[in-house]
């Protein structure tokens, strides 16, 4: 864990029992397609003699990979790998793995289709139906992100910024969708942080989105979330041409 409170996806998360030690392995091997859909897992004796464990603790592991959406598991037909989209892809270890397996640059652009796709909409819900309260929430965060002076300070108001709208939509579905997302945005804050003049080129475009919202003009909060979604992109390019690689 991070002095936050939150995870770091590119570092291991801590893992102190054993069957988690196992779905942590079995996981990321379903995930890079080592497992591929379709495919059984080795057989209960074969993972046995492999891990070096009992069989309640290698039943436990199943059950949690069952859980995460990985694997389904029928009586005497052992454990099989589901289909991708049956994966539970925002549970934060399935999350985890995929950024693990997964090329840097591929996990961004896969991130940042789900942003265009997602927050855009949000954002113009938001200027409609927020409350004065969720609003000043919003504006709190930017006021936060203003007052950083270091790309690790602006993290955390700038994730907070995000998620909030998501709440500020009076959904719940769209706020846990934006509380999940908001694992994976750090990523992708940490990378675009990484761009020269992070904080002159983020202040502006988050500004546009707030504006927009205090403003309660849903086509100009849509337009200015598409802007920033299309600029971090940009910056985000240059940091990853620029052969940096900022989560080592």
């Amino acid at each position: 864990m991070n002095p936050t409170g939150h995870r770091d996806y590119r570092q291991p998360p801590e893992r102190k029992s054993q069957h988690a030690r196992i779905v942590r392995d079995i996981g990321m091997r379903i995930v890079s397609g080592e497992f591929a859909p379709g495919d059984r897992l080795p057989g209960e004796a074969a993972l046995l003699t492999e891990y070096e464990i009992s069989r309640p603790v290698l039943r436990e592991a199943v059950r949690v990979l069952v859980a995460k959406g990985l694997v389904q598991s029928r009586q005497r037909a052992g454990a099989t790998v589901r289909l991708r989209s049956d994966w539970h892809l925002l549970d934060p270890d399935v999350l985890y793995w995929l950024i693990q397996s997964k090329p840097q640059a591929e996990f961004v652009e896969t991130l940042l289709t789900v942003r265009r796709v997602f927050e855009p909409a949000a954002a113009a819900l938001a200027a409609r139906v927020a409350s004065d309260e969720a609003l000043q929430g919003i504006a709190q965060a930017y006021a936060g992100m203003e007052a950083a002076t270091t790309a690790d300070e602006i993290l955390e108001p700038d994730l907070a910024f995000h998620r909030r709208i998501a709440e500020a939509t009076n959904n719940d579905l769209l706020a846990y969708i934006g509380n999940m997302l908001s694992l994976a945005l750090r990523e992708s804050i940490k990378l675009s942080s990484q761009h020269a003049n992070t904080h002159a080129l983020s202040l502006p475009r988050h500004k546009a989105i707030l504006t927009a919202l205090l403003n309660r003009d849903p086509l100009a909060a849509q337009q200015a979330t598409l802007v920033q979604l299309r600029e971090t992109r940009a910056d985000i390019s240059e940091v990853l041409e620029g052969g940096l690689d900022p989560l080592e």
